[in-house]
């Protein structure tokens, strides 16, 4: 299980950009921390979530 978000999910063996196509986040509008560190846009479909993976998503909301 990879906790994503606060959420328990089945995920692990899926790469992030798997992961993120499966979902409604705009990967143009997001920022994805792994473990305690920032994952690069770049490195999103190379990044393999593991069991036992603590992932945040933030995305940035535009407004004034």
């Amino acid at each position: 299980m990879v906790t994503i978000n606060g959420n328990a999910l089945p995920v692990a063996g899926q790469t992030l950009s798997e992961y993120l196509a499966a979902t409604d986040f705009d990967p143009k509008r997001i920022a994805v921390e792994r473990n305690g560190d920032i994952v690069p846009k770049a490195r999103y479909a190379e990044t393999v979530l593991q069991d036992g993976d603590t992932v945040e998503v933030v995305s940035f909301v535009g407004g004034g």
